[in-house]
Parts: C-alpha cells; structure tokens; sequence
C-alpha cells in the first residue's frame, strides 16, 4: 500500500526539481545580460533603481548566492530521489520474489528477491486486486459507456482504440516500452502453456516428450486493457498451424508482477454461427455481401448458417435470386430467408432471426450488409463468446468514401485493397454496438428480462 504514495512522492519532489532548475536558469541568464550590458557613463551602477551603490558587483554576488543554494537545493533533491528509487526497485524485488514462491513455473520470468516479514500482505494484496477486477467477477454498468474495452494486438502491430480520430489506428509497437511489455507478456503465456500446473489439467499429449512446445510464431492474438484502479488484463490465444485446438491463457499485471488467471485449450472445429442479417432493399450491397460470404464463409470456414430478414415486398425477388443463384454454383443450402412485409426495423429483424433458429443453441453474428469481414474475425468470434458468461462487441472500423479518398484514381481499387487501418481511409467507431457475437439464450434471456421489467 505504500507504493503509489512513494509514486507520488517521486512525482511532487520531481516537480520542484524541475521548478528549481527553471529558476536557477533563469538567473543565470540574467547574470548573463548583466554581463554584457553596455556601460553607462557613470560608474557602471544602476541609477534610478538601487543608488549609486549597488552596482554589477553586488547583483553578481547576489546571483551567485542564488545559485549556490539552488544548486545545493537540487543535490539534495537528486539525492532523495535515488533514495526513492532504490526503496521501489527493493519493494518491486521483494513482490517479484514473493510472486515466484507462489507459482514458480507460471511466474518464472527470472525473478529474484530476498524473503521478508510482509510477503504475506504483499501477495494477499495483489491477490485481492485480482479478485477485485473484472477478469475475475463481473461489474454492473450505468450503460455500454461504461466499458472499458480491449485493445487488441498481434506479434507485430497493436490497433489502437483510444487515439480515435486524431492519431493511426493502427501502430506498430515502436515505442520502446510498449514492445517490452507485449514481449514479456507473450512469452508468459508460452511459459504458462509449455509448463503447465497440476491445476491446468493434464495436457493432451501422454509423455512429456511427445508434449507439444509453443513457440513466439504460435501465437495468434491477444487483447488487453486497463482497469486504473486494479490492473492491466490480458487475453492470449496461441495455436499450431497444423492444429484445430487453441490455447487460451488470461494474465493479470496487479500493478506489479504478471499473475496467471487462467489456462485452458479451446476446441471450436464444431461450433457453427448464425449469421443474422436485417435487409430492405439495397439488393447491390447484398450482391457484395453474398461474394464475400461465398469466399470466406462457403469457401473456407465452412462451419456458418446465413439468416436473412428481409422486410417488404420491394427487391425481395432479387435477393432469392441471389441466394438461390449461390446456393446451386456452391452446393450451399444453410440459408433461412424470412420475409416481413413491415417497414425496417433492424431490432425487430435481428429478433425474428434469431428465433427463426430451431435447432436449439447457437452462436449468432448479428451483421449489417455492408460488414466485411473473413475467416479470421469468425474465429475471433468463437473463442471470445462463451454462453451464459461472455458476449463478444467487435468494433468496426469504418472506411471513408472511397469516392473521396480515392479521388484522385480513375476507379476505386477493389474492397480487398481498401481494407487498410489508417487515419485517412477511416478510424474505429467505438461509439457503436451494432455488431455483436453471442449465444441464442442469452439472447433471448435478455428480452424476457426486459419484458418483466416493463
């Protein structure tokens, strides 16, 4: 508990450092303009202010005095904060060691310390921060803005929530601090999967010689964020290229050593998504929507239902032209087309779409026609909603008129092309929760709920 009043300290008395090294710059420069002033025809005093008295030599002597006691003012401050810093990087030691005493094999990150009287208190603080946040107990909100949401990041790039409009919202890792932080991070989760507790479960393979070792190039996916007052979270996802499994592991930074949460392997080689999409009219959309969906749904993920909702009689034709026309180029047929002869409604569509589904559970997507997305992002969708527990509230990012920003070409580049994270071709609207991934009962859970509170 005393470590972010020790923080504090740092700050405020660095603070008055650089206050005292501002000042005592600024009578140098004085001295400086003193020095060089001209003469006057008298002799060399400050007529009119201080007497006849008081000249260079008494202000000279006066700087000096000044600077003598600033300069002794800073020392003493420098050497203050080498005290501080010394006390945290022993009290940082002292957490670290204290965290591999616990778990040696998923904190093993060369962590050394010395044993002392507090490391009951220290590791049942930390302890408590976790069970405090949200990875570990779920938090009631006012409203969706009271979320914090995750960035998300690979090996290579992090995408960027926060900056928003103003700033890339894609940054690759340059900052020093930032790649450290994804480094360590990732290789605690290989250190958590390749040396598993006995609380993990016994891994899949029988002998530890035929056991699988992960490596940096496994891993796929991570996401994070930061809850100021308890700690940073972490979700990574690892898996082979040959394999069907994923490996899950969830971190937590206490404001202090990485903590394991959880461990686990994700089979989601049988888990089937309903894409839900309310339509009316827009039938050329629709067209574009269809040849994404036959490359990247028919053509390679595979595990995929379509529901379209259709409302009014205008265009209705063509759309049933259009899926019949991909069904028998494609040999596909799960597709539920249901037609309402009501005016849009996007809530009410994505109702009866989800109750048109009568086999029981599923995962649903519920999509807008003018979404891309690929086989890649259905997978995301798998392993981050987990019914009863977890909804997923991917953040699209949305692209500018490619009338305006391809403006200067005689045609726009194909959709392929223009799907590229920049600040001139579009930004994230984390403003917006369209697009969701979650379960049909909790789905529908939620609409009685609303109906008995009404």
């Amino acid at each position: 508990m005393r470590m972010p009043r020790r923080g504090l300290v740092i700050q405020a008395r660095t603070r008055w450092l650089l206050v005292g090294l501002a000042l005592l710059f600024s009578l140098v420069l004085l001295m400086y303009l003193l020095e060089c002033a001209p003469q006057t025809d008298s002799n060399g005093s400050l007529p009119g202010v201080v007497g006849e008295s008081m000249g260079k030599e008494y202000y000279q002597a006066l700087l000096q005095e000044q600077e003598e006691h600033y300069q002794n003012r800073a020392t003493s401050l420098k050497r203050q904060i080498a005290q501080l810093k010394q006390e945290l990087q022993e009290m940082s030691d002292k957490l670290k060691s204290l965290q591999e005493k616990k778990s040696p094999k998923v904190s093993g990150m060369n962590y050394q310390g010395t044993k002392e009287q507090t490391s009951n208190d220290l590791l049942e603080f930390l302890h408590s921060q976790i069970d405090k946040a949200e990875v570990s107990v779920g938090a009631k909100l006012p409203s969706e803005y009271g979320v914090i949401p995750f960035e998300s990041f690979t090996s290579m790039k992090v995408f960027q929530l926060e900056m928003g409009l103003t700033r890339h919202p894609e940054e690759k890792p340059v900052r020093k601090d930032k790649r450290d932080e994804l480094v360590e991070v990732i290789e605690a989760g290989l250190e958590v999967i390749n040396n598993p507790d006995e609380e993990d479960g016994p891994d899949e393979d029988d002998g530890v010689g035929d056991r699988q070792l992960y490596s940096e190039n496994d891993f796929i996916e991570g996401y994070y964020r930061t809850e100021r007052d308890k700690g940073t979270q972490y979700e990574l996802f690892y898996k082979k290229m040959d394999g069907m499994e994923y490996r899950h592991v969830t971190l937590f930074r206490p404001f202090g050593p990485l903590m394991k949460v959880k461990s686990e392997t994700v089979d989601i080689s049988r888990s089937i998504i309903n894409i839900i999409v309310p339509l009316a009219g827009r039938t050329e959309a629709f067209a574009q929507f269809m040849q994404n969906f036959r490359d990247v749904c028919i053509h390679q993920d595979k595990r995929v239902h379509l529901t379209v909702v259709y409302f009014g009689q205008d265009g209705l034709s063509e759309v049933k032209n259009i899926l019949e026309s991909v069904a028998r180029e494609t040999d596909f047929h799960n597709y539920t087309l249901v037609s309402l002869n009501e005016e849009f409604n996007r809530g009410r569509g994505l109702d009866m779409g989800a109750r048109a589904w009568e086999k029981g559970e599923v995962l649903m997507f519920f999509c807008d026609v003018d979404v891309y997305f690929t086989a890649e992002f259905l997978n995301s969708c798998r392993l981050n909603a987990e019914p009863g527990k977890k909804v997923f509230y991917p953040v699209v990012f949305s692209l500018y008129n490619p009338a305006i920003v391809y403006a200067n070409q005689d045609i726009p580049p194909p959709v392929e092309q223009q799907l590229v994270h920049k600040k001139d071709s579009g930004f994230w609207r984390d403003f917006g929760f369209g697009m969701t991934c979650q379960y049909r009962t909790d789905f529908l859970t939620v609409g009685k709920i609303r109906l008995k509170k009404k």
